[in-house]
């Protein structure tokens, strides 16, 4: 370990360069005394090998009840975003059909974004201390940004499914071909992936060597880079101006998306705007759902409030939960779709 350290005594400005031992060797014993307390702080200067979280709250009936309700959420959230994509791959006519292709990919990516932190959040409701270890807290922000970056794309995409079937359909099929929804797809992949490395490069190359409590129930990238022991103010902006620079301009492309559908729709028959307005209005829900407490964090990310905590599960558990309710007791072809697999599976056994 090679060090680099500059500190006053006696008036005089002393550099040590090289190992800190043989740095050491060289001071006589009263200059070493009183140096060798600020050298063995910086050889544990990156030791930090494990955060505590704070969790939802510290009432313990409260993390008991809390304990039964998010594992029933948990556990309905995950059955039901994969029977849509069972549902989905199983049914030729939707998984031909550019809008449960998608919706298919949407489910997916829900599984993932409830899945990394909820079922630690629920375990930790039982334990004492909530510890996360420093790999498994950079694991937790790579996947909440590789997630969460694909799905705002992802939902911008369905969005773009929905104009071209209501303002153009005539070349709806065209447009929305199987070859372009899986560009479209990946490109959503691509640039969560993208998105998330650009922020977990730098936040794991910070020294970490105080405090490590983190006020939530995941690791989140403001409140991360916040515990590091040097200023990272002007990289804090940088990395999260990412994150909300992602958040708003998918949220604006959705803003004009949805508007320029309920203009077209508004010079259609009646029956044509009551169905396009039952489809984009459980769009515009999960839409608000989602991209609201995203917005809310890391447009003011140095503002952290504790009702931030509670923002956090909308995006990362409720709105996953949402998706499969709006899709498919709302969807007339999707309920059709599991009554056929569910008497499949009847006749099968």
């Amino acid at each position: 370990m090679f060090l680099k350290v500059s500190f006053k005594y006696s008036r005089c400005e002393i550099q040590i360069k090289g190992s800190t031992m043989s740095a050491l060797s060289i001071l006589t014993p009263d200059l070493e005394q009183n140096l060798k307390p600020e050298i063995m702080d910086l050889q544990n200067y990156s030791l930090v090998s494990e955060f505590v979280l704070h969790g939802l709250c510290n009432s313990q009936h409260l993390q008991k009840l809390f304990f039964i309700f998010f594992s029933g959420i948990y556990v309905a959230m995950v059955l039901g975003n994969l029977i849509i994509v069972v549902t989905v791959i199983s049914d030729p006519h939707l998984y031909s059909f550019p809008m449960y292709f998608l919706l298919g990919n949407l489910s997916f990516l829900n599984i993932w974004l409830a899945s990394f932190a909820t079922p630690k959040m629920i375990r930790d409701f039982l334990s004492d201390r909530k510890l996360i270890s420093f790999g498994g807290c950079m694991a937790q922000i790579f996947f909440l940004h590789f997630v969460g970056g694909a799905e705002m794309v992802l939902l911008v995409t369905m969005a773009y499914d929905r104009y071209v079937a209501i303002c153009k359909p005539l070349h709806y099929m065209t447009m929305m071909n199987r070859q372009t929804c899986i560009r479209l797809v990946s490109v959503s992949w691509a640039i969560g992936f993208v998105h998330s490395i650009s922020q977990v490069a730098f936040t794991v190359n910070l020294p970490y060597c105080g405090p490590n409590e983190v006020d939530s129930f995941f690791c989140d990238l403001p409140l991360v880079i916040k515990l590091a022991c040097v200023d990272t103010y002007v990289l804090g902006v940088l990395m999260i101006s990412d994150s909300g620079l992602l958040s708003m301009s998918c949220f604006l492309l959705l803003l004009i998306s949805y508007t320029v559908i309920l203009i077209t729709v508004q010079q259609q028959a009646a029956g044509g705007v009551s169905k396009a307005l039952s489809t984009c209005s459980a769009h515009i829900m999960v839409v608000t759902l989602f991209f609201g407490p995203c917005i809310f964090i890391y447009v003011w990310p140095f503002g952290w409030f504790s009702v931030d905590k509670v923002l956090s599960v909308f995006y990362t558990i409720f709105t996953p939960l949402l998706n499969p309710l709006i899709y498919t007791l709302r969807n007339k072809d999707m309920k059709i779709a599991m009554k056929r697999l569910r008497n499949q599976h009847v006749t099968f056994h």
